[in-house]
């Protein structure tokens, strides 16, 4: 059974920084892809950040510069460190596995979530 379970959400003031972690089980990590997505109250998910299992990295336009995806395939999990956060970061943010190797933006190209840690960002 795979599991991702995040933690590091949180309340924190524009300009601050959060790390967002996500540990994964039940699959091998060091093989997938896996991605950031997010859901702001009233909108629909979109796309964070993605990493390759050789590494490559993608980001979303509004991220670029501030947030950055990394992984540990010693520890099977991924992270998110996010800096100078903005009022509009805040979102329910979601960790993905991905269904093969490659780095992918769409929601269908990720095959299992975590339940996702909650990240609001007061101006």
């Amino acid at each position: 059974q795979v599991q991702l379970v995040e933690s590091g959400g949180g309340l924190v003031q524009a300009g601050g920084s959060l790390r967002l972690s996500c540990a994964t089980s039940g699959r091998t990590f060091s093989t997938y892809a896996m991605g950031w997505l997010r859901q702001a109250p009233g909108k629909e998910r979109e796309f964070v950040a993605a990493l390759s299992w050789s590494g490559g990295t993608v980001y979303a336009d509004s991220v670029k510069g501030r947030i950055t995806i990394s992984r540990d395939n010693a520890e099977n999990t991924v992270y998110l460190q996010m800096n100078s956060l903005k009022p509009e970061d805040t979102a329910a943010y979601y960790c993905a596995m991905g269904r093969g190797v490659l780095t992918k933006t769409a929601e269908s190209e990720y095959a299992y979530w975590g339940q996702g840690t909650q990240v609001t960002v007061s101006s």
